[in-house]
């Protein structure tokens, strides 16, 4: 009796469904994007790839999404059947239930507006509008006497019926059926539709037409109804309106279906097969709900789904639109990058072949310069030994040829002449050298500020003058070993005529290996002294035995008298030297024998100390240069640092235009499977 087809509900479910999934997978996507788009707004040292009104943007989109999904998860197909009272709504909603699901009879049966919808329970049951409490329904009448007997129901209350899905095929597949009060009732009926039926998908008006069993009647009806539809209420054209008006004996149907449910007989009292003219009428109301089915599901898909799938377009729109922005944005970023990259790497390229260059330069000219100072320090310190007799004759102290006071005046003396000898090398040299090292310093750091950056260049600064060469001549050190003779010694002694003709040195080493050779020869130290002795011994005998000869002669030439007067005067001048030999004479002959002593020992620390000044100088240059290139290596570090930094950014903003291009790639993805579902479930004719 009922062919078993594939229900056209079921298109609905399957495009909720799909719709469902797409947004489901458009919100995590927005949702990603918008942690994507928020991360790049975020990080300012990429450079404003993107701006707070972008990360808004998608913000409203996730919210926008999750408003609709959750809309979308609600949806259900919603059909409104109306008719004056006692018309036989109730009946024709049982009829396509397949079973007694509202109650229905000759009279006000309904007087509110009822709801019906599946349950995955196994019990119905009720809820008013005015609680949320569950009121259990076992059967059609004690659902009407439920409904009748509460005083809160009226005309503008919902009751929501949830019957199980187990029970009623027909409710599997997200249908509600709204089943209203009699357009009769009340006045208010038109405030009450647009209360609880505004959503509906479909209206299905019912009327009495029990008699229409005569065609012109019938004939009669459907151009009334036509003209309803086409003409007044203009919701279908005039070729449409014939195919959504049908003639139903749903009170028939449904008591054939409740038979053939419980296995009761049929016969023509009851209705059902053996009923004149029911199989006729029966695919009258199959054709009627085959085409309610058709047309809810299509109806349902087009207001439930077309304005979010357009809006869903409108998202993956606007986010490529953010994305590609985005996209630009940071491939701009990256190309000034790039080109900031290279300028920093031939930065570092230039700073580092300057330097190499500057660096055998300045070693060039601090080379140049300290073998100046070795010249300047050498001719300045020989002109000074020069003088050193002037030097020692300046000095004015206490002097006595005790001991303990000798020790003292020496010491004084080493101070005054190291004193004015410094101060000699300091006044010819210093101010000179100094000069020339400022000078060296200056072209230093001229030449190394432009391979520095801006921040290093502003804390570069001349150094200032606290270099001071020094001049360690260790005069005391040198003299330790003098030992002043300050005895008196006759100027025609043997001593000092020996001293005179052999020189001092010799006469010394002679006077001393004689006084040896007649003391006993065997203490000679060695084979030179004994053959310098035995010379000089030799010799001042021959001398004497000359003098004895030659004072032969003259005593018989000159007679006594000359002899004696020679004598006399020799012993006048014995006695006058030894006179005038005074502390002062003692004070000339130290300083004297100091002159020649401190002359002979400075001028073999000349090259010594000229060296120690020139070492002076190159380590204080070297200095200078040191802290200038250890400055230009910070440098060549904060190259290499923002180097390092630019590339780590380039990558990122790499990083952003993949992803950002993924995104967009994702948006257009989402935009083919809305176009897919728009083609299959709202471009149906």
């Amino acid at each position: 009796m009922d062919a078993v087809d594939p229900s056209p509900l079921r298109r609905f479910v399957i495009a909720k469904h799909s719709i469902t999934s797409i947004f489901d997978q458009l919100l995590d996507f927005v949702k990603d994007g918008s942690a994507f788009v928020d991360e790049a707004w975020r990080s300012e040292d990429l450079g404003q790839v993107a701006v707070e009104e972008q990360s808004l943007e998608m913000q409203s989109c996730a919210i926008k999404l999750t408003t609709i999904r959750d809309v979308l998860l609600r949806r259900h197909m919603k059909v409104a059947f109306f008719g004056r009272t006692s018309n036989g709504k109730s009946t024709v909603i049982n009829a396509m239930l397949r079973d007694r699901v509202l109650p229905s009879g000759i009279g006000h049966t309904t007087n509110c507006f009822l709801s019906v919808e599946g349950t995955d329970e196994d019990e119905a049951y009720l809820i008013t509008e005015a609680s949320t409490e569950r009121r259990s329904v076992t059967t059609v009448n004690q659902l009407a006497h439920a409904l009748h007997m509460d005083p809160t129901l009226d005309s503008g209350t919902l009751v929501k019926v949830f019957w199980p899905k187990s029970r009623c095929a027909l409710l599997r597949d997200d249908l509600v059926l709204m089943d209203s009060p009699g357009t009769d009732v009340t006045l208010e009926l038109d405030s009450w539709i647009d209360k609880f039926c505004l959503d509906a998908d479909v209206f299905v008006l019912v009327g009495n037409a029990e008699s229409t069993l005569m065609n012109t009647v019938r004939n009669q009806h459907l151009d009334r109804c036509v003209g309803f539809l086409a003409d007044e209420l203009k919701v279908v054209g005039l070729d449409d309106a014939a195919g959504r008006i049908f003639f139903v004996s749903a009170k028939e149907v449904l008591s054939a279906r409740m038979q053939r449910v419980q296995g009761m007989p049929e016969t023509a009292e009851t209705g059902g097969a053996l009923a004149e003219g029911f199989h006729e009428r029966l695919r009258e109301f199959q054709r009627f709900e085959r085409t309610f089915e058709e047309f809810i599901s299509q109806s349902a898909v087009k207001t439930k789904f077309e304005q979010h799938t357009v809006r869903a377009w409108q998202i993956t729109e606007a986010i490529k639109g953010v994305m590609d922005a985005i996209n630009i944005a940071s491939a701009d970023r990256k190309i000034c990058c790039l080109e900031e990259r290279e300028d920093l790497r031939d930065r570092l390229d230039f700073v580092r072949g300057q330097i190499n260059r500057l660096s055998a330069s300045v070693k060039e000219r601090i080379r140049t310069l300290s073998d100046d100072v070795t010249a300047k320090v050498s001719s300045a310190l020989t002109d000074q030994i020069r003088s050193l007799p002037v030097l020692v004759d300046e000095f004015r102290a206490d002097f006595s040829p005790t001991q303990e006071t000798l020790l003292l005046y020496k010491t004084k003396l080493l101070q005054h002449v190291e004193e004015r000898l410094i101060g000699g090398l300091d006044h010819r040299c210093s101010v000179g050298v100094l000069r020339d090292i400022r000078d060296a310093q200056s072209h230093m750091i001229d030449a190394v500020r432009p391979l520095l950056s801006p921040a290093l260049q502003e804390q570069l600064s001349t150094p200032a003058a606290s270099f001071e060469l020094t001049y360690d001549l260790g005069l005391a050190a040198l003299c330790a070993d003098f030992q002043e003779n300050i005895d008196f010694q006759f100027s025609l002694g043997w001593t000092a005529l020996v001293t005179r003709f052999i020189g001092a040195a010799n006469a010394k080493r002679a006077l001393s290996g004689a006084d040896c050779a007649q003391k006993e020869r065997s203490t000679f130290r060695d084979e030179m002294v004994v053959s310098i002795a035995t010379g000089l011994v030799s010799v001042t005998s021959r001398a004497s035995m000359t003098v004895l000869v030659i004072g032969g002669v003259v005593w018989r030439s000159v007679g006594w008298r000359l002899i004696a007067l020679s004598v006399s005067l020799y012993g006048l001048l014995y006695l006058y030297e030894k006179l005038t030999w005074t502390d002062a004479s003692r004070e000339r002959a130290l300083k004297q024998q100091f002159v020649e002593h401190a002359a002979q020992r400075l001028r073999a620390i000349v090259p010594v100390a000229s060296s120690a000044c020139s070492h002076q100088v190159c380590k204080e240059l070297l200095s200078t240069f040191s802290r200038l290139t250890q400055r230009v290596e910070l440098s060549d570090a904060e190259l290499e640092g923002n180097i390092r930094q630019l590339s780590f950014r380039i990558q990122r903003l790499e990083n952003i235009q993949r992803r950002s291009k993924a995104f967009r790639n994702r948006a257009t993805e989402l935009e083919t499977q809305l176009e897919v579902f728009s083609v299959q479930y709202l471009q149906e004719n």
